[in-house]
């Protein structure tokens, strides 16, 4: 099913939004958040089974992704900057709260919005990354961890990593999926990010992170790692589970990596599934 397009306005600009509708009674907004170096189209596959048990998909390309909310400014691209941007395409849909799922960084963006707005989250799915004061906690003390983001100090060098990441046709940029995320798929999130600009705009999101001391997430939450993501490290995974005081559940996936919305997409929307109830 090919989704719709919208556009959300939002302070710096026009966020670029795709949204697939089902073709039964619709009984739910699943809002799903995309990661790095993706874009919305990461969630078509989960959207095509959730569409089908009635919930309608709503996917934007968020700040620095879609072309019309580029802002230069590496400050305008904090994680309250991007969370306000997630109320705002919530505002739109004149919803008060929706069911939120998210992936890598859109999993940061999800677990703050959940933490600090719990009213607009009726539901929290997120894919990848622990309960951000879980993982920065990992970061200062897990050796594990800090080897598996040592990439970040190159992302957050201006034009160094872009001239890195873009050269002989952006091959280390493309070299960070693995075969569970196909070529075409790859092509469409380089739309979004394989010019300098869009991928300048992505890399600030790395640029304007800081240490999260975040509250502990009352929403019902269900958190899906993958054992062999080669990004997040088991101790932040685990310990996410002190952070959530709502109904929680961990769902570590054997033999899964990093990019679960392509490589398992029957399990994220399952899950997504039996959240919602």
């Amino acid at each position: 099913m090919e989704p719709q397009s919208m556009t959300v306005e939002i302070p710096v600009g026009t966020l670029d939004v795709l949204e697939w509708r089902p073709n039964v009674p619709e009984r739910g907004t699943v809002l799903a958040l995309h990661g790095f170096p993706e874009s919305p189209w990461e969630w078509e596959a989960v959207a095509g089974v959730l569409t089908q048990q009635g919930l309608r998909v709503v996917a934007p390309a968020q700040r620095g992704y879609s072309t019309g909310a580029r802002p230069d400014d590496v400050g305008a691209y904090a994680i309250e900057h991007l969370s306000a941007d997630v109320l705002a395409i919530i505002d739109h849909l004149g919803l008060e709260s929706v069911h939120v799922l998210g992936h890598d960084w859109g999993a940061s963006v999800a677990w703050w919005l959940a933490a600090h707005h719990p009213g607009r989250v009726a539901s929290l799915t997120v894919v990848s990354v622990p309960h951000l004061s879980a993982f920065a906690e990992a970061l200062e003390s897990d050796q594990d961890q800090q080897a598996r983001s040592a990439y970040f100090a190159l992302f957050r060098q201006e034009e160094k990593a872009e001239d890195v990441l873009l050269e002989d046709g952006a091959r280390r940029l493309r070299s960070m999926f693995d075969e569970h995320v196909s070529d075409e798929l790859v092509d469409r999130h380089l739309e979004l990010i394989g010019t300098r600009a869009g991928l300048t705009g992505a890399l600030n999101w790395y640029r304007a992170m800081r240490r999260y001391d975040l509250p502990d997430v009352s929403v019902p939450t269900t958190y899906l790692w993958g054992e062999d993501d080669l990004a997040i490290a088991r101790a932040g995974a685990e310990a996410t589970a002190s952070r959530v005081t709502g109904d929680y559940r961990f769902v570590p996936l054997s033999g899964m990596g990093h990019w679960l919305p392509e490589q398992a997409p029957e399990e994220v929307a399952a899950e997504v599934l039996a959240r919602i109830g």
